[in-house]
């Protein structure tokens, strides 16, 4: 089981195990290589440390879980138990003989990743998000932007990754929604300032889908979903996310 965990943990994420306890050199563990922090150790220790019949030593794996309920509630089923030697935080320790299908822990193994991630690698791994994005008709021909090309490069906002989705809300005196656009890089390196706007990152968006400036106007956004107020990149309600969709 060992090696099955090894195999899995190299191919998904790269990373192998290292052996940093000088007194227990055979407990290996495997750590996130940015911040170090470990997602998971294995160890072997004697079946009646965890309440089991029998003096033999047995394998388990030690994984941190993000939510506490999970971890009381899995704690609680067969092969599963509360973190052996590591109560903080959540972690669980689960049974390396079979108890536990490989399928299910690699599962845990991978909420653990995520949960010990680092808030960089959290933010390129999380799902894909929705965001309005404003932009000021004053300063930018907002109406115009997709007329002889499908992409643009735009002001990138905080928490924005590539293959997001961004929903061009064009403010007064248009004042609705004109575009679905997805990102397609960013990070793109840029240096403006004037006055009070700063601009450090710009991103990338594809054209996907026009909006006439009657659909989402700012009173129906108001109205009907509760917006009142889009003056910088925001999340989308569920409910206006379904409507742009149609």
């Amino acid at each position: 089981m060992r090696e099955e965990i090894f195999k899995y943990v190299k191919r998904k994420y790269g990373v192998a195990p290292d052996y940093p306890l000088p007194t227990a050199q055979g407990f290996p563990v495997l750590r996130h290589e940015d911040n170090r922090k470990w997602f998971a150790i294995i160890m072997d220790v004697p079946r009646e440390k965890l309440g089991l019949d029998g003096t033999e030593r047995v394998d388990i794996i030690n994984v941190k879980m993000g939510d506490p309920m999970l971890a009381d509630m899995l704690s609680q089923q067969t092969g599963y138990f509360h973190g052996y030697h590591i109560s903080r935080g959540n972690w669980i320790s689960i049974l390396l003989d079979g108890t536990v299908p490989l399928e299910d822990i690699c599962r845990w193994i991978d909420e653990s990743y995520i949960v010990t991630a680092s808030k960089q690698k959290k933010q390129k791994m999380r799902p894909p998000k929705e965001w309005i994005v404003p932009a000021n008709p004053k300063y930018y021909d907002i109406e115009h932007a997709f007329n002889h090309t499908k992409e643009i490069d735009w002001k990138q906002g905080n928490g924005i990754k590539t293959g997001d989705i961004v929903y061009m809300y064009a403010a007064s005196p248009i004042s609705a929604i004109l575009y679905k656009c997805k990102v397609t890089n960013t990070d793109i390196p840029y240096n403006y300032q004037d006055g009070s706007l700063t601009i450090t990152a710009l991103m990338r968006i594809r054209l996907l889908k026009r909006y006439k400036p009657k659909q989402f106007t700012f009173d129906k956004l108001k109205d009907e979903y509760g917006l009142y107020a889009i003056r910088g990149p925001r999340g989308v309600p569920h409910s206006l996310s379904e409507a742009l969709k149609k």
